[in-house]
């Protein structure tokens, strides 16, 4: 695998990873915002990195937008707040502790204060809310038949998919709609339990996520298309 640098025009340096594969006919080219902000591309085995490189110049716009809309990670340390599962949580740190541990102040307000070195800061704030959002996933789906109930549930770090529904049961869900409102995270969990029954996009699926989730289908639609990027500015 080759490595390479893409300059943005606002000065960012961008690691590009060029991989030659057999079999493979055309150069393909995928932007990615997280984990971390990078470009890797596949090419054919008798192409050349030149001519990799020069197709990514060629999509340099294109490029440049898809990094342009993705809200840069922002570091979190102790003091800070964020919101996730509904509520503006504080979050602190006591290197003496073991463990974590949450507290609700009222309805909207809790304090995580993370154990543990202090490098282990933002991975133990990860696991501890990918955990509590399993939870609450795992509460939403008891609320419909069982009919409509998925095999196995994972979790995903997806830049392009809130969730998926295979034919053999499985549900995936990205953990970072944890950030997003609750009546949206509780949206997309019925939007992939509408797959049990319809494994399309048919007038006949739409009806059954309304049937589900209720009024306010496209209000949570909307606020995906316009607020998804800034699920990925933490963690």
């Amino acid at each position: 695998m080759s490595e390479y640098v893409f300059v943005a025009s606002s000065g960012e340096r961008i690691p590009v990873a060029i991989e030659s594969q057999r079999g493979r006919r055309n150069i393909t080219l995928r932007p990615k915002v997280c984990p971390v902000r990078e470009i890797r591309m596949s090419r054919p085995w008798m192409a050349s990195d030149r001519a990799a490189i020069n197709f990514l110049e060629s999509k340099r716009k294109w490029v440049e937008r898809i990094f342009d809309k993705a809200p840069k990670k922002e570091c979190l340390a102790p003091g800070a707040e964020i919101d996730f599962l509904g509520r503006s949580v504080k979050l602190l740190h006591d290197a003496g502790r073991r463990g974590n541990d949450f507290r609700l102040i009222d309805n909207n307000h809790a304090v995580l204060t993370v154990g543990g070195a202090q490098d282990m800061f933002e991975r133990r704030i990860r696991d501890f809310i990918k955990a509590e959002f399993l939870k609450e996933v795992k509460a939403i789906i008891r609320t419909v038949p069982r009919d409509f109930w998925p095999r196995r549930i994972a979790l995903r770090d997806t830049t392009s998919r809130w969730g998926s529904c295979s034919t053999s049961g499985t549900m995936s869900f990205s953990w970072r709609l944890a950030f997003a409102p609750v009546e949206v995270m509780q949206y997309v969990v019925m939007h992939e339990l509408a797959h049990q029954k319809h494994m399309d996009h048919s007038p006949e699926f739409w009806a059954q996520v309304r049937d589900l989730y209720g009024f306010g289908v496209e209000r949570a639609k909307r606020w995906l298309n316009q607020h998804g990027a800034e699920l990925h500015r933490w963690l």
